[in-house]
């Protein structure tokens, strides 16, 4: 019995997994279901340990880590993965999808299948599409009932060139600061805006000090759980399957509570006073990206993917 307890014990592999939210957040949530079913899946062999609220680090020092083998489970936004696999770029482009609904139509197709053989390359393997949600602007310094109204705002941003691009185009400063850092830099008025959904601008408290809100929804964009590639090589054909399968499982049950999530941070934000505007006619936004569409439509590695989105 000894000598099984100690095999059993050797086979059993740890493995890490990094998120930036917090407990109960649906991103920790769905993570917390991917790694109770791969350990389910696995006979125990495999275990997650999810480490939630960036306690690992940063997400740009994240993805070095995935790399490097530091971390074997993740789960990012858009942006840095579309600087590991160019073509995504494509996604976090401002008024491309009209929804989550018209997004999942083509990640959950073979458009999400190309982009999930391009991050492959890269390093990282998807096993499920997240939901980013809808971006919008908030501000802590000047009501906003306008796009004109951001114009001289500094505006923080994730270190992604759309992103710092779309902001120029609107005649305000990007300023590209951590996720964490921001709450800071708005008490301090260091910058005067952020723009994210709403589960992120409830769950982080930064609705105690912007109060502004100007709903845009203007990115649509998913996130992606994936794993190294180096801990998928290592995996037996059965194994890659038993984390796929979990993989799927966790997105779906992440998009369900992201839905939830939406309405109850909406209810509670207003409920503390914060203000909504949304924005009228997109048109004029739209307008102002000219430059930044034109700059990805000429561009072989995204221009592919825009055409298959516009075209659908």
């Amino acid at each position: 019995m000894l000598a099984l307890s100690c095999a059993s014990a050797s086979a059993q592999t740890k493995l890490r997994a990094w998120n930036i939210h917090p407990d109960g957040y649906p991103v920790t949530e769905a993570m917390k279901r991917f790694a109770s079913l791969v350990e389910q899946n696995t006979g125990g062999r495999y275990q997650i340990e999810v480490f939630s609220n960036a306690t690992l680090g940063d997400q740009p020092k994240a993805v070095q880590m995935l790399k490097a083998g530091e971390v074997d489970v993740a789960e990012f936004s858009s942006g840095p993965l579309s600087d590991a696999a160019p073509g995504l770029k494509a996604l976090n482009l401002p008024f491309l999808f009209s929804d989550s609904a018209h997004m999942f139509k083509h990640l959950d197709g073979k458009l999400g299948e190309r982009f999930a053989a391009k991050l492959q390359t890269a390093g990282f393997v998807v096993l499920g599409w997240y939901d980013g949600g809808g971006r919008s602007f908030y501000c802590a310094s000047r009501t906003i009932n306008s796009f004109k109204d951001l114009a001289g705002a500094r505006i923080r941003v994730q270190q992604s060139e759309i992103y710092i691009e779309m902001v120029k185009l609107l005649q305000a400063t990007p300023v590209a600061l951590p996720f964490k850092d921001v709450l800071g830099a708005l008490e301090q008025n260091t910058v005067d805006c952020a723009e994210n959904n709403m589960p992120s601008f409830e769950s982080t408290g930064h609705y105690k000090v912007a109060k502004s809100v100007y709903v845009t929804n203007h990115v649509v964009s998913p996130e992606a759980l994936v794993v190294s590639t180096k801990l998928w090589a290592s995996l037996s054909p059965a194994d890659k399957a038993a984390f796929s399968k979990a993989g799927t499982d966790s997105a779906t049950l992440m998009r369900e509570l992201w839905n939830k999530r939406v309405a109850s941070a909406i209810e509670t934000v207003t409920k503390q006073g914060v203000q909504f505007v949304r924005v009228k006619d997109v048109a004029p936004m739209v307008r102002r990206m000219s430059p930044l569409y034109g700059k990805y439509m000429a561009d072989p590695s995204t221009r592919e993917e825009l055409l298959t989105i516009i075209g659908n």
